[in-house]
């Protein structure tokens, strides 16, 4: 080869050398994310939703987090525990109406607890009562890997909202994850958010205070057979120091406080949150 032509090669080689090792270095949450859909955003503002849950967008981001998790209209979604309140509900069921499919899969219809009993009895209201929105919302039961929330295979995306520190307090987070990993499709996802714990400190096994690192929730996914495939800081509060006398729920909405540095806590706003993606292979 032409002594002039080998040099020049290696003198782009090595320009390129850097800029290829940066790449490799770029985290999976930092590759732009796909656009936002405005007919999701249409239903976000839109006349279906409550004052309240929409009083909450600041801190929960609803377009960008559903983005993330790669939403799409024509999609088969389980959310796992909508509650009552309905917050995710309001966008997700007038969205997927007409070409996907909206699966609620609330507490267990043999649940003993009058608290599950009255939630479960507060959403098949609220689904009554609208049903140009929620006629074709189909309701079933989560309860670890007791109940399956979906036929095996079938789901595009499985969504939950805060909800592991609860599994973890009562010991159900690997049926939870599996019950996950079963209703969902091949290259199928799922999406949690989360209370964000400090990585600083060691894991408290029950999350007493409500907090869970992300390294702990990542590895209860993986122990179920998911990829991780990235984060977003989308809820990011740095305002949120974790440490509070009735943990995460000092801060608002729960407020358990009452008026004891009530400005305080609502200055800092609602907590911290790590917002994950993973990917059943």
């Amino acid at each position: 080869m032409d002594t002039q032509i080998l040099e020049t090669m290696m003198s782009i080689t090595r320009r390129l050398l850097p800029a290829l090792a940066f790449a490799l270095l770029i985290p999976v949450s930092a590759v732009p994310a796909k656009a936002a859909d405005p007919a999701l955003q249409a239903l976000i503002d839109g006349p279906q939703r409550s004052e309240k849950n929409s009083a909450r967008d600041k801190y929960r981001h609803p377009l960008e987090v559903l983005t993330f998790f790669g939403l799409t209209p024509d999609q088969t979604v389980v959310e796992i525990l909508p509650g009552a309140g309905g917050y995710w509900t309001e966008i997700l069921a007038p969205y997927l109406k007409a070409n996907g499919h909206y699966i609620a899969a609330n507490n267990e219809k043999a649940s003993t607890s009058p608290d599950d009993q009255k939630d479960n009895a507060a959403l098949a209201a609220k689904l009554a009562a609208s049903p140009q929105n929620y006629d074709k919302v189909e309701v079933t039961e989560f309860g670890a890997d007791r109940v399956a929330i979906a036929p095996p295979g079938s789901a595009d995306l499985v969504v939950t909202f805060r909800n592991v520190h609860n599994w973890m307090a009562d010991g159900e987070t690997a049926g939870a994850f599996a019950a996950f990993y079963k209703a969902l499709k091949p290259g199928g996802v799922l999406g949690i958010e989360e209370h964000r714990g400090d990585p600083s400190k060691p894991q408290d096994p029950l999350a007493k205070s409500g907090y869970v690192r992300e390294d702990v929730i990542i590895g209860f996914a993986e122990a179920a057979g998911f990829r991780f495939a990235g984060s977003s800081e989308i809820n990011a509060n740095p305002k949120d120091t974790k440490d509070y006398p009735d943990g995460v729920w000092t801060l608002p909405p729960a407020l358990l406080l009452k008026d004891v540095d009530r400005a305080h806590y609502l200055a800092i706003g609602e907590s911290d949150r790590a917002i994950l993606k993973f990917v059943k292979p």
